[in-house]
């Protein structure tokens, strides 16, 4: 789907008619991050520019690195804790999230996950309502782990939720250039959490460094910021 973006500055408290008058013709809409209805007006509840993607989907970007949980994004949480059957993981929100020891795959009361308190997790946020403690899993629908679970090794960037944003925007070719350069494995967490893991612990700090460099960068210059990190990487530095 091609995004047809409103791009317009929008303030907190503002009323954003767009939504509103899909939602006037009994058209689905779906409200994203940033806006909310009340007595059938959409407002906007943080500043930003008001972004829209074919058909009715609306939301603000806006830069935060505070995390407020939504239901289905997935994230990147450290176990901080564990309670009963209950780990807590810290997913940078105002509230630490909970994750039963069922809720990876192939897990039974005689055969639990090996999951530490230290330990990095992937995993999917079930619930996120803001009167309930979030609570997350390492499986999807289908009860498959896929690329959910524990991250073992590698390197935890924190960065803005923009910036994550930005990197999985599919007209972004960032991933694509650097993959090109050097093999990596990587993980985006909608709550402002990167992990990677090159070849070497070389190769995973450049990455790092490439990723956070980024943020700030024009589009047009990607390309020279992923030769730069590859030649970091093979010593011939510029």
């Amino acid at each position: 789907m091609a995004d047809a973006a409103v791009d317009r500055t929008i303030l907190a408290g503002d009323i954003v008619p767009e939504p509103t008058e899909v939602m006037k013709m009994n058209k689905k809409v779906i409200l994203g991050p940033g806006l909310r209805i009340e007595n059938e007006v959409v407002r906007a509840n943080k500043c930003g520019q008001l972004k829209m993607k074919a058909p009715n989907t609306y939301w603000v970007d806006a830069y935060q690195k505070r995390y407020v949980p939504n239901r289905g994004e997935l994230v990147i949480g450290v176990v901080t804790a564990k309670a009963g059957d209950i780990f807590k993981v810290d997913i940078g929100s105002s509230e630490a999230a909970s994750l039963s020891y069922i809720a990876f795959e192939g897990a039974t009361k005689k055969n639990r996950p090996d999951v530490n308190v230290g330990d990095i997790v992937y995993a999917r946020l079930l619930i996120a309502h803001p009167d309930i403690e979030p609570e997350l899993v390492c499986v999807d629908s289908h009860g498959k782990k896929g690329k959910l679970g524990v991250l073992s090794g590698g390197f935890l960037v924190s960065c803005s939720l923009n910036l994550v944003r930005k990197i999985l925007n599919p007209k972004c070719t960032f991933l694509g250039l650097l993959a090109k350069e050097m093999a990596f494995e990587m993980a985006a967490g909608m709550n402002g959490r990167i992990w990677i893991r090159g070849k070497t612990t070389k190769e995973t700090i450049a990455v790092g460094n490439a990723i956070l460099a980024l943020e700030y960068l024009p589009n047009d210059r990607i390309r020279e910021l992923c030769d730069d990190i590859s030649a970091y990487v093979a010593g011939f530095v510029k």
